[in-house]
């Protein structure tokens, strides 16, 4: 789960570097589901991100932007695309007061 979350974060960063996004942190929360998988033996089963990423600078993403960013992270993941497990993304962002 720590190396998922990892690689979903390294892609965002890249990603909203790229864009010329300041991200001041970023802060996942994140938890999985054990559970039989399709051969009947115990796997993590679902995993879910739950990034809480502050943002700064003179560019302010809208929502759409972040999703988009989140979207475009998840598919660069080779991790990821590695496995069978769910994964979903439940991201939260902000601009500090004054920006």
């Amino acid at each position: 789960m720590a190396a998922l979350s990892s690689c979903h974060m390294l892609g965002f960063l890249f990603l909203a570097a790229k864009q010329g996004l300041i991200v001041d942190q970023y802060i996942d929360q994140v938890a999985g589901t054990m559970g039989k998988n399709d051969t009947g033996r115990e796997a993590v089963t679902s995993v879910t991100l739950s990034p809480h990423i502050v943002f700064s600078g003179d560019k302010t993403p809208q929502e759409s932007d972040v999703d988009a960013l989140h979207h475009e992270a998840h598919e660069l993941c080779f991790l990821a695309n590695s496995v069978k497990t769910i994964i979903e993304v439940r991201g939260s962002w902000a601009v500090p007061s004054g920006a």
